[in-house]
Order: structure tokens, then sequence, then C-alpha cells
């Protein structure tokens, strides 16, 4: 007879992210997601927040998590968060950690008969691990459409500066037409601009803080014109030709590897599956062998394949552009 564990483990950690997007989208409301039309900050503008306050409020969100990198464990959850803008604080997240392994601790509890240690273990890992997902899935997301976006958004400054424009009307430009993720990240810029920031040392931050080359290249581009003189103009049109090809490639590549990159994490997640399946249907199936000598040496040369396996899929798929 089959047992329903599993399957109500992988509920419970369903419902463990859906909860945690429940919670996010009702503390910051709905122009905090990335499907919102208008951006968030244009949103609490008109909300009568004034620029100062919209200006502070982004700018602590926007660095927040890095300033936490030092604290143990959750350093391995800041970055992803930096590039996700995760609106909470460190403490916040961890709190959102603690109620969603709480959650799951008594769904477990009335849904399964596993033992207190193993529900609480269990129960952890899926707070733990329900929201380092979510903070990926965001990251990934975010730096995906960022990406997107960018050649449009530079474009537009170009459009906005051949009809004699200046840069910092290009930039609030590029802020209200643009909707997020990149139309609040740029309206943070232009605020500093307007407060006396240099816009190329603002773009530089960006970029380093996003982690992104394209950015990078803008900000390189505008400083030295800033330097240097030129047409701005058109230093900008050649570089939105060339970010919008390096997008299109990038693109093709990766439709290129998908195939790829599914059979390797199909061959890494398969044994671990077909072990669960052998357990769940035959439980008894290793008692003639496991009180053998050579059972525990065995699993552990298993495992040591399987992960091997896992980084050896990864690298092959892992092409560089």
């Amino acid at each position: 007879m089959l047992s329903a564990e599993p399957v109500i483990y992988g509920l419970i950690f369903v419902a463990v992210l859906v909860l945690v997007e429940g919670i996010y989208l009702t503390v910051f409301g709905k122009s905090i997601s990335l499907n919102s039309r208008v951006n968030r900050r244009l949103e609490m503008l008109e909300k009568g927040k004034a620029r100062e306050q919209v200006l502070d409020q982004l700018r602590k969100e926007m660095s927040q998590h890095m300033q936490s990198q030092k604290v143990p464990l959750y350093s391995l959850l800041a970055v992803k968060a930096q590039k996700a803008n995760i609106a909470f604080t460190p403490t916040q997240l961890v709190m959102v950690m603690v109620v969603l392994a709480t959650v799951a601790y008594v769904g477990l509890t009335q849904a399964t008969e596993a033992s207190t240690p193993i529900r609480i273990a269990v129960s952890i890992a899926m707070g733990v691990g329900g929201v380092f997902v979510w903070v990926n899935n965001k990251a990934k997301k975010r730096m995906a459409l960022i990406e997107e976006q960018l050649p449009d958004a530079v474009e537009l400054m170009v459009r906005s500066l051949r009809v004699g424009h200046p840069f910092s009307s290009a930039l609030a430009a590029v802020a209200k037409e643009t909707p997020d993720p990149l139309g609040s990240e740029m309206g943070v810029i232009a605020d500093e601009s307007a407060y006396g920031r240099d816009v190329g040392e603002a773009l530089k931050a960006m970029a380093e803080r996003l982690d992104m080359q394209d950015l990078r290249f803008l900000a390189v581009a505008v400083t030295i014109q800033q330097q240097s003189g030129g047409n701005l103009a058109e230093v900008l049109y050649g570089l939105a030709k060339v970010i919008r090809s390096r997008f299109k490639l990038f693109r093709r590549v990766k439709a290129i590897t998908a195939e790829a990159k599914w059979s390797g994490m199909f061959l890494s997640v398969f044994p671990l599956g077909a072990l669960v399946m052998i357990n769940v249907i035959q439980p008894n199936y290793y008692d003639d062998v496991k009180e053998t000598a050579y059972f525990i040496p065995a699993c552990l040369v298993v495992a040591a394949f399987l992960v091997a396996n896992i980084f050896v899929m990864k690298a092959l798929v892992n092409i560089k552009v």
C-alpha cells in the first residue's frame, strides 16, 4: 500500500511558498509585485509620501541585506535577497522563517504520523528552505526583467536626449514610463541626482549592487561623457544596440542548452526519487542486505557518486558566453 506522507510533505511545502508570498503582498501592497503596471516608487508618491521619504525607504531596502552579510548563515541568503530587493528587513525575514516553520510543524502534526524529532527537523527545513526558494525565484525573475527592460530604457534616454532634454530629465522619463523593477531603480538614481549625487557614481553603485555587466557599461559611458564630453545620445544609442544583441545571444544560448539542463536535472534527481519510491512501495526492500558489512560502505560510495553527478552535470551545461 502506498504511503501518502511524501505527497503531504510536498503539499505543505507548496503551502509554505504560497504563504510567504501572501504575507509579502499583504505587508507591502500589490505594487511590490513585479507584475504591477505602475512601479512602486510612483505609487508611493501618488499616495502622498514626500519624495525624500520615498527615496530614503527605497535606498534602505536596496542596501539592508548587504549590510547583514556578516551575520552567520544569513550571508548565504543576503546576496539573493539583495538582487531580489526584498523589502523585508533581515530580522523580518528570519521571523518569517520562524512563522513558516511553525505552520509547517502544525501541518505535519495534523496530517502525518512522523515522530516529533522528524517533524521538528522537517518543519525547520521547510521554513528556511521555503524562504530561500522564494527569494531565489524572486532574484532570478527580477534580474531577468531588468536585463530585458534595459535596452528599451536606454533607447528611451536616447530619444529624450535627441529632442534636447538634459540627462537628468532622460532618467526621470525612464523612471516614469518604465514599470518595475527598473522603473524604481532609475527613479532612485534620478532622485539622488536631483539631490546632488553624481549620476555616474549612482549608476556604478547600482551596477555593483545588482552585479550586472550591462549596467556597468552604462555607468562607464555616462562617466566618460561627463569627464570628456561628446554626444551622449549617440554613445547610448550604440550601447543600446550592444545590450540588445547581448540579450538576444544569451536568450539563444539559453534556448539551445535548455534540453541539456533539463536532462541533467532529471539525471540528478531521478536516483533520489527512485530511492524514495522504493522505500515507499517496498519498505523492506533492503532488509536482506542492510545488516551485511558492505551495506554502509556501498551506501557511502553511491552517495559520493550522486553528489559528483550533480556537480558534473552542472559543469557540462554551464556554458559561459
